[in-house]
């Protein structure tokens, strides 16, 4: 949804360097097909696939069921307008 596939490094990335995994809730973040991550910076993709089922994320096939729990294309714009808000605050 960010527009540019090769963004996903930078993505990545920031996940990495997330200093506090336990306020952002950076778990939520899957591969476009909605596989989990394979990174340590979840203790690994059963501990994210965890953390998403306790919050009520089902699975398909080994994935998030992307259907059920994608966000829309206007949910992802809500979300941007806010963060411009927020931006233009500061």
């Amino acid at each position: 949804m960010l527009g540019n596939c090769n963004l996903r490094r930078y993505v990545g990335n920031a996940l990495h360097k997330n200093p506090s995994n336990s306020v952002t809730p950076c778990h939520r973040v899957v591969n476009a097909k909605g596989f989990c991550s394979g990174s340590f910076a979840f203790g690994g993709s059963g501990v994210q696939r965890q953390k998403l089922e306790a919050e009520g994320v089902t699975f398909t096939k080994g994935h998030v069921d992307m259907e059920k729990h994608a966000i829309s294309q206007d949910d992802f714009d809500a979300m941007s307008a806010r963060l411009q808000e927020i931006s233009a605050k500061s």
